[in-house]
Formats: C-alpha cells, sequence, structure tokens
C-alpha cells in the first residue's frame, strides 16, 4: 500500500504517538520509513543582544540527534527500512518554516503518506491545532495522517472494549 512514508517528530508525547503509528505501517506495508526532526531555532534568540544562538542551535540538534536516534532503534527492532534526517529551518526566507520543510522533504522522498501529530513542541502558538500541524494541512500536495493529541497513552490499554456493532441495539 505505502513505499514511502515520513513521520515528522520533535520528542513530544504526540510525535512519539505518531511515530508509532508510522512505525506500524511501515511495518504492515513493508514501507521505507523516515523519521524527520526539524530545528527550528526561535528569531527570538537571534534579537538577543549579545547572546550566542549557536548555543541555542546546538542543543536543538542534540537533541534531535537523541531522538532520531531512538526512532531508529525501534526501526531495527522492528524490522523496518529507512534513515532518520535533520534539517533545519532558514530565517531567510517564510517558505522554509518548519512546516515547508516537512514538504520539502516529502517531495524528496517521495513520500506516500505524511505522518504527524496534531500538536507538539511550539508553544503558545498551537493552542488548537499545532501551528505547525495547521500550516503543513494548508500546503501539502501529500496525504496526511493526524494523530491527535489526547487520547488513550501509548501504553495504556482502553478500559473497557469499544462496542462492536451487534452490541448496539
Amino acid at each position: 500500500m505505502y513505499r514511502h512514508i515520513l513521520a515528522a517528530i520533535d520528542g513530544s508525547e504526540t510525535s512519539a504517538r505518531a511515530f508509532d503509528a508510522a512505525l506500524q505501517l511501515a511495518r504492515e506495508s513493508g514501507a521505507e520509513l523516515q523519521p524527520l526532526f526539524v530545528v527550528d531555532v526561535p528569531v527570538m534568540v537571534y534579537d538577543a543582544p549579545s547572546y550566542d544562538p549557536g548555543i541555542v542551535r546546538d542543543a536543538f540538534l542534540e537533541e534531535a540527534k537523541h531522538v532520531t536516534d531512538a526512532a531508529l532503534a525501534r526501526m531495527k527492532h522492528d524490522g523496518v527500512q529507512g534513515s532518520p534526517r535533520i534539517i533545519e529551518t532558514s530565517l531567510v526566507s517564510d517558505n522554509f518554516d518548519v512546516a515547508h520543510c516537512i514538504l520539502h522533504a516529502a517531495a524528496e522522498l517521495k513520500a506516500d503518506l505524511i505522518v504527524m501529530g496534531t500538536h507538539g513542541r511550539r508553544g503558545v502558538r498551537r493552542l488548537v491545532l499545532g501551528s505547525v500541524a495547521e500550516r503543513f494541512l494548508r500546503i501539502s500536495t501529500y496525504p496526511v495522517l493526524m494523530i491527535p493529541a489526547h487520547g488513550v497513552s501509548r501504553t495504556a490499554a482502553p478500559a473497557t472494549p469499544a462496542p462492536q456493532p451487534a452490541d448496539i441495539a
């Protein structure tokens, strides 16, 4: 069904749930999986007087490496092919924000599906639907599977089984 799946990850619980879904789809369909971490250094870091934005950038890159290494370990454990990727946004172009970076990576991968969480680590701007998720949905030309921020935790099973059609009178 799928040959190339891109999973946007950022280390948040919601992106971990999205990665779980992407991993399962890749395993079941024999697809290549590319976990993608987009490093986005906030503009305010560059505006602070006598502050070195490289320190913040390095911290983000270190976190990205940690998250993508964990994703790769899970992929290897599950026998899923593919390799993680880390890319950075650009301050010089409005069309190279996180959403556009994901779109560009999907084009390079020739993705059949993009899997992402509805909310990630973006702070106040993600109140209703995550700002990155909403922006990506608006510009994407690819099928997108959105995994919600709320619901059953990744490790817990539902307390009661869902009603089956025969159970509903």
